[in-house]
């Protein structure tokens, strides 16, 4: 049975920059700490995989450290980190409310072919579980998110690019990888796909478009809608496609020789 695997940021919709950046900013005010990070910092600190990872650099700072008195022990750091990321998970679901975040082209539309055609669905991403699921939700309706399996936050040891995550998907939908296809946006989250012996077909985003996706499928601006073309930016699939990719393009990609991890 053809499974398909999606990453959440960048992939669903474009949180990084509208979504997680002023979340990470707002949670920094509420805590009073004299931090703002600017879209160029951000375009850095994405490299991390996970919101905890990025926040604890600040612990590096030990000029921030003195003067906003934080801990210097490691289980103090853990616990304000904890606490840190509870309040920016709640103010990044709060801008996914508003719809400050719309989903990307070709997600509702590719998500409503995979279910017809009864696609095994998933989201594997290294964000907590509650963002991920709050994304999915906004992004193809309650509904639709009922078809997928959702993994996320820290139900793997390692983060993306580390292939735990994927591996973790593999297991637990029983999914066959020669039958899976990924799409994601970074090249960490690429590398994670192919580490865990996967395909995958990158939509590459705000962040992105810069890195190397070379052990990419397909490499495109996005998925696409009629009236809204995807731009095919690398191609070593069977895949042909049109305006916009199709399930029958994923069919294709999954037809392409696969680069082990």
């Amino acid at each position: 049975m053809s499974v398909l695997f999606f990453d959440c940021d960048g992939v669903l919709a474009d949180t990084e920059r509208h979504g997680h950046l002023p979340a990470f900013n707002k949670t920094f005010e509420d805590f009073g700490l004299p931090v703002r990070w600017s879209d160029e910092d951000y375009a850095e600190l994405v490299r991390i995989g996970g919101g905890k990872e990025r926040m604890a650099t600040l612990f590096a700072d030990r000029e921030l450290v003195e003067k906003a008195d934080l801990p210097t022990d490691p289980q103090g750091q853990k616990e304000t980190l904890l606490e840190w990321h509870k309040r920016k998970t709640a103010a990044y679901k709060d801008l996914v409310f508003s719809g400050a975040m719309p989903a990307r082209p070709g997600i509702d539309r590719i998500v409503d072919e995979a279910i017809e055609a009864g696609w095994i669905l998933a989201v594997a991403s290294t964000s907590a579980e509650e963002s991920v699921r709050a994304v999915l939700e906004h992004a193809v309706g309650k509904e639709k998110a009922r078809h997928f399996s959702v993994f996320g936050g820290d139900v793997v040891p390692a983060k993306k690019p580390d292939p735990a995550i994927y591996t973790l998907a593999l297991e637990r939908t029983g999914a066959n990888p020669d039958e899976t296809i990924v799409v994601e946006d970074s090249r960490n989250g690429l590398l994670a796909a192919v580490g865990a012996g996967l395909r995958c077909l990158v939509t590459v985003s705000s962040y992105t478009q810069e890195e190397d996706m070379s052990e990419a499928i397909l490499v495109v601006s996005s998925l696409g809608d009629p009236g809204e073309p995807a731009r095919v930016l690398a191609n070593r699939s069977p895949a042909k496609p049109g305006e916009y990719i199709t399930l029958g393009d994923l069919e294709a990609c999954l037809r392409a020789p696969s680069i082990r991890g």
